[in-house]
């Protein structure tokens, strides 16, 4: 098994910025919280922020340092304490974690020593995707960092990397509408001429998709809201049997951080502070049992993850009934992401409208595909065909079959980590991640 990332994109200046810039955004998620916020309740959907911030160090010194380059341990209790496989959930709360200043330091040390290897020796194309793989890592965590606060109803962060930015307008209206795609052979996943990929997203196969029509924009507060307000958490007929024993094994009548002020007026929780409900914000923080219910009550469905793959990659050929051949590695083209195109890296602070970024559309006119709020999907999360696992194997594997597949990202994702193949994953009950959906219109 190869395993490497392309130096030509990804030289040792980028990798060093990066690293900097990703243990810099973990310290400052979490500066501003007491040794107690540190450490917080015992919960089975977030971790101890005190262990978290400590076990993406440790993963980084385990994949660069001491897998790719043979080196010996910092700490020799560093696997006792951090290895997130081997250490059940609920255990690292009872843990001898080490003080939070010695944390920091041995944080600090894994990241100098990183950075010393990228300055002094050769960056090959195997050390290059250690290095990568331990930078998206501590990405994803933290995101995960971001909403553990929103969950414990901490403060918002703050953060250097937003302060004298450009600021993203979160005004932009609604969005309504749908758009016809055509069908055609589509090639799903990503080719291996991507600089990095994640063992899930291996290897692009080739697709049936038959036309199908789906909303220019995710589902709105004030849509969602008209399906609560129209008794959605209480009638049977829109829910699932799975759906339904969850809406009421935890009594469900409403998203998670919404409160009804009056009749028709909904306020949601913003980190610690309520705010009066955005009507034409993506609705955010569902799970996928009550986005599949929305869509029964709206006559509408979830698209399947190739379906949202086609939407945010594929282009119509020549005749404009048929996908064309060509792959988009962006819903918008091949450049990055940019302010005016994704809302990202924490930059406004939580979701614009749907209508805003029209800069980013796909090519069928999709808008907002990457960044603002990750979109369920209806397809569970099961390996392409002739899956592999990567050296990192706890990575896609355990979670095949029931978890579901999400796409594109929200605006706390880092725009360094998203590509239109990057497949997501959550179990069908997580609501306190930064998840919505769009929907599709059902088969005529």
């Amino acid at each position: 098994m190869t395993i490497r990332a392309d130096t030509t994109v990804f030289s040792a200046r980028t990798l060093s910025e990066w690293v900097r810039d990703a243990r810099r955004c973990t310290f400052e998620l979490v500066a501003d919280l007491t040794d107690e916020q540190m450490i917080g309740p015992l919960l089975p959907i977030i971790n101890p922020l005190l262990w978290e911030i400590g076990h993406v160090a440790w993963f980084q010194e385990k994949w660069v340092l001491r897998h790719a380059l043979g080196r010996e341990p910092i700490r020799p209790d560093a696997d006792a304490l951090w290895d997130s496989i081997a250490i059940p959930h609920d255990e690292r709360w009872r843990l001898p974690l080490p003080s939070r200043e010695q944390t920091l330091a041995y944080m600090r040390e894994v990241r100098d020593r990183v950075l010393e290897v990228l300055e002094r020796s050769e960056l090959t194309p195997e050390l290059a995707y250690f290095v990568c793989l331990s930078v998206f890592h501590e990405d994803m965590h933290t995101e995960a960092i971001t909403y553990t606060r929103q969950t414990l109803g901490y403060p918002p962060p703050k953060l250097s990397l937003v302060v004298g930015t450009s600021a993203i307008s979160a005004e932009g209206g609604p969005l309504p509408g749908d758009v016809e795609i055509p069908g055609g052979t589509f090639w799903l996943g990503a080719t291996p001429d991507e600089p990095f990929v994640f063992d899930n997203e291996k290897w692009a196969h080739p697709v049936s998709v038959r036309p199908f029509v789906m909303a220019r924009a995710p589902v709105t507060q004030a849509e969602f809201a008209a399906f609560v307000d129209d008794g959605g958490y209480r009638r049977r007929e829109w829910w699932s049997e799975a759906g339904w024993q969850w809406r009421e094994r935890v009594g469900a009548e409403h998203p998670v951080y919404w409160r009804r002020e009056a009749p028709g007026r909904w306020w949601r929780r913003h980190f610690d502070q309520w705010v009066p409900l955005e009507p034409h914000r993506p609705v955010i923080h569902v799970n996928w049992y009550e986005a599949e219910a929305y869509c029964r009550w709206a006559g509408r469905r979830l698209p399947t993850e190739w379906e949202w793959e086609v939407a945010a990659a594929g282009e119509p050929d020549a005749s404009g009934a048929r996908l064309a051949e060509r792959k988009r590695r962006f819903p918008w083209g091949d450049e990055p992401p940019t302010p005016e195109r994704a809302n990202l890296d924490w930059r406004a602070m939580g979701c614009v409208d749907v209508g805003a970024l029209a800069a980013g559309e796909s090519a069928f006119g999709c808008r907002q595909m990457i960044g603002n709020v990750w979109e369920w999907t209806s397809s569970d999360f099961l390996p392409y065909p002739g899956f592999t696992p990567d050296p990192y194997k706890e990575y896609s594997q355990p979670w095949f079959g029931d978890h579901k597949v999400l796409r594109g990202g929200c605006w706390v994702t880092r725009g360094r980590l998203l590509r239109n193949t990057w497949r997501n994953f959550y179990r069908p009950d997580r609501r306190d991640v930064w998840a919505g959906f769009r929907t599709c219109a059902l088969s005529r």
